[in-house]
């Protein structure tokens, strides 16, 4: 068995639930991301970044995620990684394409273990940066919970080339495709559902002048501020309009791939959970809502 093809980055992923476009007011005026395309019952949001969107908003009867997206180098790239994944026998949705949505680009998309749709992108419309304070430049890192964490964890790993950053205890695998310690990380649960998303700041008073904006408008986290330790980041939870947790972050920790070694973080050292000791333990109304709703996914394209 050959080594996969790696992914390249995060971009950002896809929501959907009822009504969710609706509630672009509170992303844009509160959460501080900009309006990057708007249609028929779908919103997408950039950051300040490069990204031509980071978060999208599409109406849904099943609450959960629409996608998640990554960049991949190139189209050859591209190419490499679908044929890999055809070989492995994946569920592969089509051959590699242009896309025809606002993003642009080129790529498909393929299944996870837990039916969640994957897209992988190449050559999207790049934006330029924007200059502004205290808003997020992009999501950082998605949580995913999972009745199989061990084996999702082990499929991203072989099947995409992630590679396991950390550990918490034997309740949370953490794992990277780039330099952040974690683009995606999986939590044992009861089923597949959304934990959490998590949007960077450039900077720790960026991350603190975000808590207060929403400060401003009457909105506080439910969980945070405090420091993680796992990853090294700040955190600030938050619940969204839909229900989902959305979380601030700044300074996620940097992974050298030569010199890093996977640790396992204990879950009953407060220290180690919250290294400012400021958060305190998540609330069972909190563990509860990270919990999420179940996410079939979309198991009917996996028999086409």
């Amino acid at each position: 068995m050959t080594d996969p093809v790696r992914v390249g980055s995060l971009r950002g992923l896809v929501m959907r639930a009822p009504g969710i476009a609706a509630t672009k007011k509170f992303y844009i005026d509160n959460w501080g991301l900009s309006l990057a395309h708007e249609g028929d019952g779908e919103v997408y949001l950039r950051g300040t970044g490069s990204e031509p969107f980071i978060y999208g908003l599409k109406d849904s009867d099943t609450y959960g995620i629409e996608y998640i997206h990554f960049a991949m180098p190139d189209r050859a790239a591209t190419d490499a990684l679908h044929q890999w994944l055809v070989r492995q026998g994946e569920a592969v949705l089509g051959a590699p394409a242009d896309f025809e949505d606002f993003a642009g680009g080129y790529g498909f998309e393929v299944l996870d273990p837990d039916n969640r749709r994957l897209r992988f992108r190449a050559d999207a419309a790049a934006q330029e940066p924007v200059e502004a304070f205290a808003k997020p430049r992009k999501v950082s890192h998605v949580v995913l919970n999972s009745g199989d964490m061990d084996g999702v964890a082990d499929w991203y790993c072989k099947t995409l080339g992630f590679r396991v950053s950390d550990y918490s205890a034997d309740q949370m695998v953490f794992l990277r495709c780039a330099s952040d310690h974690h683009s995606i990380a999986l939590v044992r649960g009861h089923y597949p559902s959304v934990n959490h998303v998590a949007f960077e700041l450039p900077s720790i008073n960026e991350f603190m002048r975000s808590i207060g904006r929403m400060k401003q408008v009457g909105v506080v986290p439910t969980w945070g501020p405090g420091r993680h330790g796992p990853g090294d980041n700040p955190f600030a939870y938050y619940v969204s309009p839909s229900g989902f947790v959305i979380e601030f972050t700044a300074e996620v920790q940097q992974i050298d791939e030569e010199t890093h070694e996977a640790q396992v973080w204990p879950r009953d050292v407060p220290e180690k959970m919250d290294q400012w000791m400021t958060a305190g333990a998540p609330t069972a109304a909190q563990r509860a809502v990270m919990q999420g709703r179940p996410d079939p996914g979309f198991p009917e394209l996996r028999e086409k």
